[in-house]
């Protein structure tokens, strides 16, 4: 598609770019490229910012956003007036947390609630008219996505906000969202899921204050992190949660899927990637999610993510891989997981292979083999990442039926176990101790990968299981 930034739209390299000779190459990306920057472009450039100004900027900017080397700065769009987006909210039951959204918004923007089906529409309708919102009331139960897609057909502004119930949002947050609007070419922006004091199946904080909780303020599935961020399949970001989106009306068409119960979120984002358009994710704006505090609502929740795995391997083969390596790092993955004696030095050996071949394709550069060192570095310790994923959430009931025959197995649970916590820990600083936050993490991986498994049995397909190797990445 066809789109133009505006005059004045500012873009800033994000931390995962690398500068290099003196300004003249940029190193980041998702896959990752280096691109040498013409001695025009290069003076365009200041403290890392980009101005459009003229079609030289206007392009480049535009290749930075594509590419993923850098981020609008919201700050510096234009405001936005709320009037121009309608809230769209589905539920079913939920009065009172129904009520706290509600009364977060503070009537600042227009509101539809679809009531899907609910058991006591009484008790939703009295909210709903008590905040001045507007009721669709349906004869049966869609589903998330129909009851949005029954919301939606109902907006006439340029604009819709999709808010889950259990989410307490402020007209800040949306009026930050909408400012990325103004790259033409955005369809879909999602700003960053925090905790909410306050279980889902308590009312008070203090009873919903335990491990389950802290674990998710921590660690959350829905957590994106606080990177600003491109999202499309096989980026450091690949999809976002429909808790919290604010969409582009005219780019939505139908809008979600209503034949999936779970994963509807990332299949509309994926479809709108496909069809050439920019979803972001935005951590300077932010929302907060009830999260479930009992743990066989916690399992569950955690299930029922993985379930939507088959379904999206129907959907897109080519996205929904559990992990993507490229064929060195599975060959280095192979050769340390085998324990013995010569997998250190065949690990040792891809990699300089890797990094002679890297550095002899990185002629942009005045030090090619530095480079090349520094992005086999990173790739490794992806690749030791992804193993670690494999073995303990996606992959972990094989690991389970190997650990029963084999002491190579149990010793690589062990190791990935305790440094995949010991990560985890201290890049999260969660308020638990590092015991049970281990407990907690293996849970999550547990419940995740047991619906993954019982989605892909039941669809008698293993595509969402299998990795994803790649020449080019």
């Amino acid at each position: 598609m066809t789109a133009r930034l505006p005059d004045g739209f500012t873009v800033r390299l994000n931390r995962h770019t690398r500068v290099v000779d003196h300004g003249a190459v940029l190193v980041g990306g998702s896959p990752t490229r280096i691109s040498r920057l013409k001695p025009l472009a290069r003076g365009r450039i200041h403290a890392g910012e980009l101005t459009v100004s003229d079609a030289a900027t206007r392009a480049l900017a535009d290749h930075l956003l594509a590419t993923g080397m850098a981020d609008p700065v919201v700050h510096a769009l234009p405001a936005v007036d709320l009037s121009t987006a309608t809230v769209v909210v589905p539920v079913r039951d939920r009065p009172r947390q129904l009520d706290r959204l509600l009364a977060g918004i503070g009537g600042a923007l227009p509101v539809i609630v679809v009531d899907d089906a609910s058991e006591d529409p009484a008790a939703v309708a009295a909210v709903v008219t008590r905040h001045g919102a507007q009721l669709v009331a349906l004869e049966r139960n869609l589903g998330p996505a129909g009851a949005r897609n029954a919301g939606l057909a109902q907006v006439s502004t340029p604009f819709v906000v999709f808010v889950d119930s259990d989410v307490v949002v402020e007209p800040a947050a949306i009026e930050l969202m909408l400012r990325h609007f103004a790259d033409p070419a955005l369809a879909m922006v999602a700003p960053r899921v925090l905790g909410l004091a306050g279980g889902e199946d308590t009312g008070t904080a203090a009873a919903a204050a335990n491990w389950i909780t802290r674990y998710e303020d921590a660690r959350s599935s829905l957590d994106l992190g606080s990177d600003s961020s491109t999202v499309r399949p096989r980026s450091p970001v690949t999809w976002v949660s429909s808790t919290c989106l604010v969409a582009r009306v005219e780019a939505l068409g139908a809008g979600f899927d209503a034949s999936m119960r779970v994963g509807e979120d990332v299949d509309l984002v994926w479809r709108l990637v496909e069809e050439g358009r920019r979803v972001r994710f935005e951590p300077a704006a932010s929302v907060r999610h009830e999260h479930r505090s009992t743990l066989r609502a916690w399992l569950g929740r955690k299930f029922f993510y993985g379930t939507g795995a088959h379904p999206l391997a129907v959907r897109h083969p080519d996205d929904i891989a559990p992990v993507v390596l490229p064929p060195w790092g599975a060959a280095v993955l192979v050769a340390l997981a085998a324990q013995r004696r010569w997998s250190i030095p065949v690990a040792a050996l891809v990699l300089v292979a890797t990094v002679l071949r890297i550095g002899r394709r990185a002629t942009a550069v005045r030090h090619p083999y530095r480079l090349a060192s520094r992005l086999a570095g990173y790739g490794f310790i992806g690749a030791i990442a992804q193993g670690f994923a494999l073995l303990l959430r996606h992959w972990w009931p094989l690991t389970a039926i190997g650990c029963l025959g084999s002491r190579r197995v149990r010793r690589a649970v062990v190791v990935a176990s305790l440094a995949d916590t010991a990560w985890e820990f201290a890049r999260t600083r969660p308020q638990l101790d590092p015991v049970r936050f281990g407990i907690a993490r293996r849970l999550d991986d547990a419940a995740y990968g047991a619906g993954v498994w019982w989605s892909a049995i039941r669809g008698r397909s293993p595509k969402a299981l299998l990795p994803d190797l790649r020449r080019r990445h």
